[in-house]
């Protein structure tokens, strides 16, 4: 089943300002791009690099004035979708590299902060399991509040206000995660069913891969409930939120209008 996307925002730039963009679908082997256009107001200078683990790409311009982005794809996806509680952890010498950076602390995930919580709360669980149980436990103790956040806010703070949107799902899952030695990513993406329509945000851990022996694999989870895995188009991946914004601006920018639409079949 397609996924189609419509997507513009607009900014103004006072001065001349370098601006980092990233909020294209990415091409990679779970999810074929069947039809893309993306349309941005001529720049002084445009060029595309690689993003983060050569997921997606990130757009840098150069501009002054007011700028306007309009992207709209068709996507196609076929991802390895498991049983989340039965996928086995990883023993932390048998990771590979790709997953290894993972377990470490970021700018909005400080892990080792929750070392205590999660043994204490989720003993007696492990892996996939141990991911799940974490996902209950949020949806029990959380309460999605839009607005509630804002750019500052790291995972210790939405865990101790029990409240926050996507973004700070995110991190409190991935934190969790971390803090119970599984590697976990942050994953900007595009899902039909989120409410409001926005860019959204989900986790993506690291387990052991039950059709490859030794191996590992990324499994998508929201914490929110709100975007299915088999329906998830991936924009980028990263440490945590300052990673993969869709807009990461190098000087005073002043932020205007935004829409996003993502719909099934």
């Amino acid at each position: 089943m397609p996924i189609s996307i419509q997507c513009t925002f607009s900014f103004a730039l006072p001065h001349t300002t370098d601006v980092l963009l990233q909020f294209e679908a990415a091409a990679i082997p779970e999810q074929r791009i069947v039809a893309t256009d993306t349309e941005l107001t001529q720049a002084e200078h445009c060029a595309r690099v690689p993003a983060q683990d050569e997921i997606g790409e990130r757009i840098w311009i150069r501009a002054r004035g007011d700028f306007e982005v309009s992207y709209s794809a068709e996507i196609e996806l076929d991802r390895q979708l498991t049983d989340l509680s039965a996928l086995d952890r990883l023993a932390p010498h048998d990771m590979p590299g790709e997953a290894v950076e993972y377990l470490f602390d970021s700018r909005y995930c400080p892990a080792d902060r929750f070392q205590t919580f999660v043994e204490d709360e989720f003993r007696g669980t492990d892996g996939g399991a141990r991911i799940a149980a974490i996902c209950d436990w949020m949806k029990s103790k959380l309460t999605y509040a839009p607005g509630a956040s804002g750019p500052q806010t790291t995972a210790l703070d939405s865990f101790i206000e029990r409240r926050g949107i996507c973004r700070d799902y995110a991190h409190i899952l991935i934190a969790l995660a971390r803090a119970s030695t599984i590697p976990a990513r942050y994953v900007a993406c595009y899902a039909p069913g989120v409410d409001p329509p926005d860019f959204h945000a989900v986790a993506e851990v690291f387990l052991n891969d039950p059709e490859t022996d030794g191996g590992g694999t990324w499994q998508l989870v929201d914490a929110t409930g709100m975007a299915d895995p088999a329906q998830t188009v991936k924009i980028g991946v990263g440490r945590d939120a300052a990673d993969v914004s869709f807009l990461t601006s190098f000087g005073i920018t002043e932020f205007g209008d935004k829409h996003v639409a993502v719909t099934a079949g």
